[in-house]
């Protein structure tokens, strides 16, 4: 095998998978927001919404890795591991490439504090989750900073669209008042427990 044909097919992979995280985290993130503004439907339908939120999520931390773990093969980048793991020691465009090194520890410590919740406590790890939206803004810089494929039409037009659809369910969720909890009902005293 040629090493050109090799080391090209390593940066085809790290492009595939850069692309495949980007699409997979606008899904979770613009799921994640259509369910907090109170827009998922039925009771149905929103559980069928959180189990997509939840793989697109997972699938997402894994194509992350692909696409740095991929470029460690890449012969003409060279980043070694510092470069993949370490925001901004990297040569190539440090700035957007330490951008999305950082989006994508962002989105492993959200993605899996999923299954610390409990730990964590619900209200504290709902908190954290909506740090989720930095994510997907951190994905569009790296991609317009550093990707190859930024100036393709139909990568920025899906980025435009994400955008714009995640933007209006931002300011959906804004708006969305917070669900009032019933006050509790005060304990009247009954006849029988009067004392006399």
């Amino acid at each position: 095998m040629n090493t050109d044909v090799g080391g090209h097919a390593w940066w085809l992979l790290s492009r595939s998978a850069g692309v495949v995280a980007l699409v997979l985290v606008a899904v979770s993130v613009l799921i994640g927001l259509t369910l907090a503004a109170g827009l998922g439907g039925p009771p149905a339908r929103r559980r069928a919404l959180v189990a997509i939120h939840e793989h697109s999520a997972l699938a997402s931390l894994v194509a992350i890795a692909l696409h740095g773990v991929a470029l460690l093969g890449d012969p003409f980048l060279k980043p070694g591991v510092a470069g993949i793991s370490i925001p901004f020691v990297i040569d190539y465009k440090p700035v957007f490439v330490g951008l999305g090194i950082i989006g994508g520890y962002l989105a492993a410590i959200l993605g899996l504090s999923y299954y610390a919740r409990r730990r964590i406590g619900g209200k504290r790890w709902r908190k954290l989750h909506r740090a989720t939206p930095v994510v997907y803004v951190l994905g569009l810089i790296h991609t317009l900073g550093a990707g190859t494929d930024a100036g393709s039409s139909w990568l920025r037009a899906f980025m435009l669209s994400t955008a714009f659809a995640a933007g209006g369910l931002l300011v959906a969720r804004l708006r969305k008042k917070p669900a009032r909890r019933p006050a509790p009902t005060p304990v009247r005293p009954t006849a029988e427990g009067v004392s006399s």
